[in-house]
């Protein structure tokens, strides 16, 4: 199974914030320069993080975009699932548009949903907070222009 670029940004992006300090504000062009990432698709992603409640957006001279929630509320499960837009590993795991012969009485689509499960609920158990264990290698990597 491989994520989307737009997954993998999207967690990029909430890296990103979580080594601010909670009240500091950064802004998509600061983000795509350091991950050298369009700001035009990064805007897209901003925008759905906000709407799924993620992050925060502040409008306005002193505005800037910085997480909604604590890094320990965020699931990593979650956002993938909310950001992936489909996770259907086979054609037969869709609703719709399965012209597979074996569905009937095929065993491979159990495992392959067993093994979804699986990786879905390993990506669960870690929190952003989990993934900025190294928040300090992570600062001098993303904010080297501020040191």
């Amino acid at each position: 199974m491989q994520l989307t670029n737009y997954t993998e940004y999207a967690l990029r992006v909430l890296l990103f914030l979580g080594t601010l300090d909670p009240e500091e504000k950064t802004n998509i062009k600061e983000i795509s320069k350091t991950f050298s990432i369009s700001e035009n698709h990064l805007s897209k992603i901003v925008y759905e993080l906000g709407k799924l409640g993620y992050i925060e957006t502040i409008r306005g001279r002193n505005g800037g975009i910085r997480l909604a929630r604590k890094p320990e509320e965020i699931r990593i499960g979650s956002v993938v699932r909310n950001t992936e837009e489909n996770l259907s590993l086979v054609e037969c795991f869709a609703g719709h548009g399965n012209h597979c012969v074996l569905t009937p009485v095929c065993q491979l689509k159990r495992v392959l949903h067993e093994a979804l499960g699986s990786f879905l609920q390993v990506l669960d158990s870690y929190t952003l907070a989990d993934l900025l264990s190294n928040k300090q290698h992570l600062q001098m990597i993303f904010h080297k222009e501020k040191q």
